[in-house]
């Protein structure tokens, strides 16, 4: 068995550390690129989303590169990302990849059946084993997250342009060189040392965007054209609405504290939507509120195109902007998008933002 799954931000960076402990065979899909995304707009649904596109370009990819299984995970709801696995398979099949695509539902729908899902990928470690990896591969998690908040720090403040994607990129070039859990750590302490001393302009004085949205959309870089970068590049600093961490602690995480924690930041969103509709638009809602309570400048969403709980949420960012007098945009991506009208909203978004803010200070 060779395991591959959907390329997800840095997402490969934790996963590779978790069955590199577990001693499984594993394919690292590649990076997301203008390849990927052909393939899977050719042979995907023309009305599918986005993600599900690119991840049918990313499996086949993998599969050239010897892998058998795709491992994918589940969700329930509106959102159609919970029949993905279906139709890809059926997508998969009908094009002669006899592959096995297994979908981990989170815990909380069933902890036995998740167990013996990983068990069976892992070969059947033990339940110790399997313990002392996922915690090994969390930590990972969020000290990637944490390197990536330095780094969305630094991009707008730098005072030698472009030194922090410089090393950015090499960080994400050595990432793959090293083994399991503890050399990434090890490397990951390393780059954040070395980002978190590039030198900065004293006379620097960003402007500050929450980003909210579709995770998968908010998470790799290729599908929101490098927004963070772009905004960085422009002098802004980039808040994130939603994380990796976020995530995986939101199914799996038993912690009351941190329950209690997320269940107070999405009753910000109770004014205007009250309950979960699929996806993570109410995530959107709720971290749009909470930024503005954290006196971001402005907020913007994006979402890829179809996607039904995120166009909900679009439909309420303006009755919030109008409220709390909190600047936000809306940008919608497919296959389609063009990156210099894509750059062009940006920079007037930015303008307004850097205008106000004077006019405030």
């Amino acid at each position: 068995m060779v395991i591959t799954f959907p390329h997800m931000g840095r997402v490969y960076i934790s996963v590779k550390a978790l069955f590199d402990d577990l001693n499984v065979k594993l394919v690292v899909p590649p990076p997301v690129s203008k390849n990927t995304l052909e393939l899977g707009t050719r042979l995907a649904p023309e009305m599918a989303c986005l993600p599900l596109k690119i991840n049918i370009g990313n499996y086949i990819e993998s599969i050239k590169r010897g892998a058998d299984t795709i491992i994918l995970t589940g969700s329930c709801g509106p959102c159609r990302f919970g029949y993905y696995g279906v139709v890809q398979k059926e997508i998969l099949k009908d094009l002669g990849y006899d592959v096995n695509i297994v979908i981990l539902d989170a815990p909380n729908t069933g902890f036995k059946a998740f167990i013996d899902k990983i068990r069976m990928i892992s070969g059947y470690s033990s339940l110790s084993s399997l313990m002392r990896a996922f915690r090994a591969a969390f930590k990972v998690t969020v000290e990637v997250d944490e390197l990536m908040d330095i780094v969305l720090r630094k991009r707008p403040r730098e005072k030698h342009k472009g030194e922090t994607d410089r090393l950015l990129s090499r960080f994400e070039h050595d990432v793959l060189k090293v083994h399991g859990s503890t050399e990434t750590l090890e490397l990951v302490a390393i780059y954040k040392d070395k980002i978190s001393v590039i030198a900065e302009d004293e006379k620097a004085d960003p402007v500050r965007i929450g980003l909210v949205g579709e995770i998968y959309t908010l998470i790799e870089p290729y599908v929101n054209l490098n927004v963070e970068k772009k905004l960085g590049s422009l002098g802004v600093e980039v808040h994130r609405g939603i994380t990796l961490t976020d995530w995986i602690k939101t199914h799996l995480s038993m912690d009351m504290k941190y329950k209690r924690a997320r269940r107070n930041a999405l009753d910000k969103a109770k004014p205007y939507l009250g309950r979960c509709i699929g996806g993570h638009a109410w995530e959107t809602i709720a971290a749009t509120v909470g930024f503005n309570e954290k006196g971001m400048d402005g907020v913007i969403q994006i979402l890829p195109f179809g996607c039904m709980p995120e166009i909900v949420a679009e439909s309420i960012i303006p009755t919030i902007s109008r409220d709390l007098s909190l600047p936000a945009m809306t940008v919608t991506v497919d296959e389609l998008t063009g990156e210099a009208g894509y750059m062009t909203r940006l920079e007037a978004f930015v303008d307004l933002l850097s205008q106000k803010k004077g006019m405030v200070s």
